[in-house]
This record gives C-alpha cells, sequence and structure tokens, in this order.
C-alpha cells in the first residue's frame, strides 16, 4: 500500500511535469497558435464569406458601366451626370477606405466588415427604387463608402488568419474571386439589363449583399485582433474551436490557465495615423503607397481606358468591344499566375519580374500595327498588370504592417491611391490628345519602373514570414 501511495504521487508528479513543459512548448500567443494550425475548413469558410463580399464588391462595381450607358439611352441621364456617378464612387471610395482603416484597428475587423456590407447593400437595394438620377447618384456615393472599404478589410483580414506557408495563395485565392466577380458583372448585366432593366442589376447586388451579410455573422473576431486588445479568453476560445475542428488537440484548462497570468501582463497596443510615419513603420507605408497607386495608374490609367482608345484609333465600337473582352481576359490569367506563384517565388521577385515584363510589353505594344499581334500583346499586357494588382494589392500590402495600424496602414494606402485614381480621369484625355496611346503607354510604363525601383531597394521580402516577424 505504501508503495502504491509513493508510486501514485510519483506519477501525479511527473504528469504535472510534462503538462507544464507541455505549456512552454506548446504556440501560446495569438500568432503562434493561428501559423500553427494547418489549413483546414475553418480557412475555407473564411475564404468563402470573405470572398462572397470581395465578389459583389467587383460585382458592384463593374455593373456601372453598363447601367450609365444605359440610363443615357434611356434619356435619364447623360455624359455629364453620368460623370458625377462615377466622381461620387470614387468620392465614397476615398471615405470608405479612410474609416474601414480607422474602425477595423480600434472596433474590430468583423465589427467593420459588417458596417460596411450593411452600407453598401442597402444603397443598392434602395437604388432600385431611385426616381431620379440626382438620387441615383447620391446612394452611388454610398454604395462607394461600402466598396471602398470591403478592398481594405477583404485581404488584410485573411492574413491575419492563414499561417505562412500558405497566406500567398490564399489571399491570392481572394484577388482571384474578385476578378472573377468583373467578368460575371458583365455576362449577368447583357442578358438582365435588356430583358429587366438597369434597376434589376442594383437589386440583384443588394439582396446578394444582405444574404452575405448574416452569413458574415457568424465569421469569428480576429484572435490577434482581440489578444492586441487584451481579449485573450475570446481568442483562446476562436482559435480551440479551430484547432478542434482541424483536429488539433487543444491545451488543457490548466495549461490554458497557467499562461492566462503571462497573457494578461500584454497590454492593448496603443496607435494612431501618426504611427505610419514613425521611423519603424514610415518606408512600409512608402512602400504601400507607391505599390497601390502604381496599380492604379495602370487600371485607371490604361484597362479601363482600352475601349475608347481602340475608337479613337479608328476601329468600330463591336471590334473594340470584341478586343477589350479578349484582352481583360488577362484578369484571371494573371490572378490565376499570382495564385500559382505567391508562396513558390518571393513577393518582390514577382512584383518586380512582372513589373519588368509589363515595361517590355509596353514598348512593343506601341510599335505594333498588326491586328492580331496589338491584341496578343495586349492581353499579355494586361496580364502582367493583373499579377501586380493581384500580389501588391491582395498579399503584399496587407503584411506590411503590425495587427495595431494593419486597416490603417491599408486604408491610408487604399485612400491616397483613389486619389491618384480619381485624377487620372482628367488627366488621360489632354495626355491621348497630345501622344496618342503612345504617351498613355509610356507614362503606365514609367509608373512601373517607380514601382521596380522601391520594391527593389526599400521593399521588405515577406515570403513564409509570420506577420509578426515581418513587423520587426
Amino acid at each position: 500500500m505504501t508503495d502504491n501511495y509513493y508510486w501514485n504521487k510519483g506519477r501525479n508528479i511527473m504528469n504535472r511535469a510534462v503538462e507544464f513543459s507541455d505549456v512552454a512548448t506548446r504556440p501560446s500567443s495569438a500568432a503562434e497558435r493561428l501559423d500553427a494550425l494547418p489549413v483546414g475548413s475553418f480557412h475555407y469558410r473564411l475564404i468563402g464569406v470573405i470572398g462572397a463580399g470581395l465578389f459583389l464588391d467587383a460585382f458592384e462595381l463593374a455593373l456601372a458601366s453598363g447601367v450609365l450607358g444605359t440610363l443615357v439611352k434611356e434619356g435619364w441621364s447623360n455624359l455629364k451626370l453620368n460623370g458625377y456617378f462615377v466622381t461620387a464612387t470614387f468620392m465614397g471610395f476615398m471615405i470608405g477606405c479612410w474609416a474601414a482603416g480607422i474602425i477595423g484597428d480600434r472596433l474590430g475587423r468583423k465589427f467593420s466588415y459588417q458596417a460596411n456590407l450593411a452600407i453598401f447593400g442597402l444603397a443598392s437595394l434602395a437604388a432600385t427604387f431611385a426616381p431620379n438620377i440626382e438620387t441615383l447618384i447620391g446612394l452611388r456615393f454610398l454604395m462607394g463608402i461600402g466598396l471602398g472599404a470591403e478592398l481594405v478589410l477583404g485581404y488584410a483580414t485573411l492574413a491575419e488568419f492563414v499561417p505562412p506557408q500558405r497566406r500567398g495563395r490564399l489571399v491570392a485565392l481572394l484577388s482571384f474571386i474578385a476578378q472573377c466577380g468583373i467578368f460575371v458583372s458583365s455576362v449577368v448585366s447583357l442578358w438582365v439589363i435588356p430583358n429587366f432593366g438597369w434597376r434589376a442589376m442594383f437589386a440583384i447586388a443588394g439582396i446578394a449583399a444582405i444574404f452575405v451579410w448574416f452569413l458574415r455573422k457568424f465569421m469569428p473576431e480576429s484572435p490577434r485582433w482581440l489578444e492586441q486588445q487584451g481579449r485573450h479568453a475570446e481568442a483562446d476560445a476562436i482559435l480551440t474551436e479551430a484547432e478542434r475542428q482541424a483536429g488539433v488537440v487543444p491545451r488543457s484548462a490548466k495549461a490554458v490557465s497557467a499562461l492566462a497570468p503571462a497573457q494578461a501582463s500584454v497590454q492593448p497596443a496603443k496607435a494612431t495615423i501618426g504611427t505610419l510615419f514613425s521611423e519603424e513603420l514610415r518606408r512600409r507605408t512608402f512602400v504601400a503607397v507607391v505599390t497601390l497607386c502604381v496599380i492604379q495608374v495602370c487600371l485607371y490609367g490604361l484597362v479601363t481606358w482600352l475601349p475608347t482608345f481602340f475608337v479613337q484609333q479608328g476601329f468600330s465600337v463591336v471590334k473594340s468591344l470584341q478586343w477589350n473582352t479578349v484582352m481583360t481576359l488577362g484578369g484571371p490569367a494573371g490572378g490565376l499566375i499570382g495564385l500559382l506563384l505567391a508562396d513558390k517565388a518571393g513577393r518582390k521577385p514577382i512584383l518586380m519580374t512582372a513589373a519588368l515584363a509589363a515595361i517590355a510589353l509596353s514598348v512593343v505594344y506601341v510599335n505594333l500595327t498588326t491586328e492580331n499581334l496589338l491584341m496578343m500583346v495586349g492581353f499579355l499586357l494586361i496580364t502582367a498588370i493583373y499579377v501586380i494588382v493581384v500580389v501588391g494589392q491582395a498579399v503584399y500590402v496587407s503584411e506590411l504592417f503590425p495587427t495595431a495600424v494593419r486597416m490603417r496602414g491599408t486604408g491610408l494606402s487604399s485612400t491616397v491611391a483613389r486619389v491618384v485614381a480619381a485624377s487620372i480621369q482628367f488627366a488621360i484625355p489632354p495626355l491621348f490628345a497630345a501622344g496618342g496611346v503612345t504617351a498613355i503607354v509610356t507614362a503606365v510604363a514609367a509608373a512601373l519602373v517607380l514601382l521596380t525601383l522601391v520594391i527593389g531597394f526599400v521593399g521588405v521580402e515577406t515570403k513564409e514570414r509570420s506577420l509578426e516577424q515581418i513587423s520587426v
């Protein structure tokens, strides 16, 4: 009996020693536990609800082209009022980008997410009943706020959940989903507008947005953000459930309680917009701003103007649209390339190679006269540009900032980029008048040279590094 007593006592001591050893070696912070979590159903459900929002974001942004043409044809609007419609969209985008960054860091990713989706969903439904173009422009401003916020939050939120080895590919997948939204919007417009009118397009977007809003009620808050706010119990509950779903043995209650004092000693991070310009982060902020601004120059200085350029060069409207359709398939193609390469090559090599390829293709493009070659090289040029969009906008920028200011960083960068995008619309017509397509493509190539230099000499590599390691 005595032997059994000491044997049991010794075994209990050994079990306790193993348990405390397990506490010491098992990942304890939210970041460590998230990075150690195998990719599975937990992550794919997140990709589903976040991707649905980004898909609708692209869908609603793209529906404007079909709707505006119909409004003019029906006498509901004119070119000047259509210009106000576009301007209202950009103004809303800027406010949405800025507000989403601040709200996302202060009140949480999920709260900001739900707010922006509700704004553009309800505004879209209201647009279905707009009595005049002035009301529609005002509602489009509200839609723009929600649309701009979605872009800031989507990629950065997913980046906080996925492990570094798969982060590039999974975040790039979101961008590919968004590119598909543009294509689907064009196809749906071809059938819906002639048969049901332009109001039906807003109804489709609004109903879908409200549906996704309800789905997102079950979306978890970012454990990284919760831990920054000192809400360790909530972060642990989300992580424990994610580990259970992935088949990872969760830590015992004793292990969690043993870590609680250490976790409780961590104070929530205090950060402001000014933090982005501190000595530690101003280089990251500069890289993010340049990356997103150059992307806007490529998209709004070249890609969206292609049909107009073709018509101005003497091609028929039908041929212009056919060419534009073929060439803009470079969007999904670039998305697939970015998705496949994101975790195999570093972010910097991909961005620099794609930029150099786009520069070379730009030089070739402006010197071609054969129609088939023009279309083929144009397709390749847009493909290279969309590799930059996917890897730069979706993956790279969201990785550059620490958790405490991640949304502020992406929000500020996106706001500046939207200002550039809005300004470009006024610069393109006189630039085209002065030098034709050659002047436009040369300006885009110059922006790509700037991007190559900034990424090469100022940018940091983020491939397969945890977000916390990148922040150091």
